[in-house]
């Protein structure tokens, strides 16, 4: 098959690599309908995260059942499935309270940007839909697997109630879920922090009332304006840098709580003014099986639409040019068909 393997930051390739096997009872083997690129993935490819060379990369996927273990009884080879990226048994004690991205036998799909691709925990982890769905809405499947999901669990570390006040700091494929997530549940002011026009028009689409092209202590005078210096009753933080959380802190109201989903480079927490105003810190790695049932019914009941975050469709073969084009920003989200 061909997989999408990383050899150094920058270095792309697409290879033929073996097909996966079913190797334990557990496993299931899924033929790719759609992939893409993750945000998360940019992190090697920038050379932010370590590399080791020819490890194959992409974790979000939908697709078709291939072949299926002894031990996974509630699919089988032919039905349409979403894959989170991150695989449980649905039955261990973190599990059970809703925390499955920290599932005790647990993990993650492992290149995903493949022709086929192996799921670990299947019987737990994937879900199915029914029937096998209209091409026009593979797209929002395909962010149920991590943004949409991840967005949605922003929302939900933040504490969104409607009525809310809610900022959201990130312009990427997770905080533009995140505007459409904390839209959805009722937030009554969405202030999305953007400077990029295409993505503001997407936000604005997800509902964001307000857009803040400033960064750093203009964007956070800009929030503190909106907001009659009150500041936020909860933010959602969907980038991971330092400065993103510094921002998150700055715009959030006394006893609010910051939901953060961005993956963590550089990041110190303000421990100090956490304290002074009561201010929490809630989220990390989504658990996108438990969000899954309900997000699957919210997009084939047509009520969000989280696949309009993909600007651009690519083959698989060409999978370099997707890194280069999201890492220089010409693109926010690429979908690859194999």
């Amino acid at each position: 098959m061909r997989v999408t393997t990383i050899h150094a930051p920058g270095d792309i390739r697409l290879e033929e690599r073996p097909d996966p096997t079913i190797e334990r009872p557990t496993d299931a083997i899924i033929r790719t309908v759609a992939a893409c690129v993750c945000g998360s993935d940019l992190w090697p490819y920038r050379g932010a995260n370590d590399v080791e060379a020819g490890n194959p990369i992409g974790h979000e996927v939908v697709g078709v059942v291939e072949a299926v273990g002894a031990d996974v009884t509630s699919f089988r080879p032919g039905q349409f499935v979403v894959v989170p990226f991150c695989h449980s048994d649905n039955t261990c004690a973190h599990c059970a309270v809703g925390m499955t991205s920290a599932c005790v036998n647990g993990g993650f799909t492992s290149g995903g940007q493949a022709e086929l691709v192996r799921v670990t925990q299947a019987e737990g982890s994937m879900v199915a839909t029914d029937g096998m769905p209209d091409d026009d809405l593979i797209p929002s499947l395909l962010t149920l697997s991590d943004v949409m999901a991840t967005g949605w669990h922003a929302a939900v570390a933040a504490g969104v109630e409607e009525g809310d006040t809610v900022v959201v700091v990130g312009d990427g494929a997770v905080g533009l879920c995140g505007v459409l997530a904390a839209s959805v549940m009722g937030a009554g002011q969405v202030i999305a922090m953007s400077r990029h026009e295409p993505r503001q028009r997407i936000a604005e689409q997800f509902g964001a009332t307000n857009l803040i092209a400033d960064r750093g202590e203009e964007g956070e005078q800009a929030v503190l304006e909106l907001t009659d210096g009150v500041g936020a009753d909860a933010v959602l933080e969907c980038v991971g840098t330092g400065q993103a959380m510094e921002t998150a802190f700055a715009v959030a109201r006394p006893g609010s709580t910051v939901g953060f989903v961005g993956v963590p480079h550089g990041v110190e927490l303000p421990i100090r003014r956490m304290f002074g105003r009561n201010i929490g810190l809630a989220g990390g790695m989504a658990p996108v099986r438990t969000y899954l049932p309900e997000l699957l019914r919210l997009v084939t009941e047509g009520t969000i639409n989280p696949g309009i975050v993909f600007d651009a469709v690519m083959p698989l073969e060409d999978v370099a040019e997707a890194y280069r084009a999201m890492d220089e920003r010409e693109a926010i989200k690429v979908l690859l068909e194999p």
